[in-house]
């Protein structure tokens, strides 16, 4: 797995993961987030590598899909630069806001 498309799926459930639903949700955190293998989720889970390796590719696309329609990311990352070039205090106050 390649860092790049790791912090991509990563900042796509951030924003999108709670439209997933809640086994998809728990799949794509124990690979992206515990780091577990396709195969010790297969085995936690009790179904087959393959049906894991499926469901983590079909999941994939579906963040992919929800970020090419609405721009979720695209505009976080926007305002976050923008945010990063202003004062301080500033930002500090914009974070906390954001992050409420």
């Amino acid at each position: 797995m390649n860092l790049e498309k790791t912090e991509l799926i990563n900042s796509l459930l951030d924003i999108y993961g709670n439209l997933l639903t809640p086994y998809q949700q728990e799949i794509m955190d124990l690979y992206y987030q515990e780091n577990l293998s396709l195969k010790e989720i297969a085995d936690e889970k009790e179904v087959s590598r393959n049906a894991i390796f499926t469901l983590i590719t079909r999941v994939e696309k579906i963040l992919i899909n929800y970020e090419e329609k609405l721009h979720l990311l695209a505009k976080r990352n926007k305002v976050q630069s923008v945010i990063d070039k202003l004062d301080e205090k500033i930002k500090e106050e914009i974070e906390s806001i954001l992050d409420e």
